[in-house]
């Protein structure tokens, strides 16, 4: 299979479709996930990773190509994962490359926490709110999660202090994933740290706690 001939082919599928909205975007992107069943784990990557880098395409099909294949999500370690982010620049890039990919990745023993740990020590604001993104798939069902309180609150530990609005809002976020498995935990962390925790942070995470929703 010629992989660059494909990658053209699927950006010119988006280029010219009728409609450009999620729902037609995720549709194109199903359809090419059937044709491309019986490829190579290792290919997947490579053309997830070309859609990517080229960028003339909504980075979510090239991380759900990725996330759709088990296999192909198993071959990514850090240097992978990395140069997959390497490019994330607003919160919905870094949020679909941490839910789909490095999230996954950590649950599933591909990287370690020490590379998560790495990354909420970084001078870059992206890769801080990754490394909390990252949580959301250890704790939401729907994504796969089981609950981590563990992996989950010792990297909110971390993030604790930063007042990054990007950072706060994705310690919120963290936060209230793992109230749905584990709200004690949630509650025992937020007891503890209630008066270090960001304004935002204390009211969502408390009214997520009272109510089971984020807001009222």
């Amino acid at each position: 299979m010629d992989l660059v001939a494909l990658v053209e082919e699927i950006e010119m599928r988006v280029k010219y479709l009728p409609v450009r909205t999620a729902a037609s975007l995720r549709g194109l992107r199903r359809e090419y996930s059937k044709r491309l069943k019986k490829v190579p784990a290792e290919d997947i990557v490579k053309i997830a990773s070309a859609l990517i880098a080229n960028r003339r395409v909504p980075r979510f099909i090239g991380d759900e190509l990725i996330a759709s294949r088990t296999d192909a999500l198993a071959t990514l370690d850090r240097a992978k994962l990395e140069l997959l982010g390497s490019a994330i620049s607003s919160w919905d890039q870094v949020d679909c490359f941490a839910s789909y990919l490095s999230g996954p990745a950590w649950r599933e023993g591909s990287i370690d926490s020490k590379t998560i740990v790495e990354w909420a020590q970084s001078s870059n604001r992206w890769w801080r709110r990754a490394a909390l993104v990252s949580t959301v798939p250890l704790n939401v069902k729907a994504r796969g999660g089981r609950g981590d309180a563990a992996r989950t609150l010792r990297i909110c530990k971390l993030l604790i202090d930063d007042r990054d609005e990007m950072v706060v809002k994705a310690l919120s976020w963290a936060l209230r994933a793992l109230a749905r498995q584990d709200s004690e935990a949630v509650r025992q962390f937020f007891k503890e740290t209630e008066l270090r925790l960001p304004a935002l942070v204390r009211r969502e995470v408390r009214h997520k706690l009272m109510t089971g929703r984020k807001n009222g």
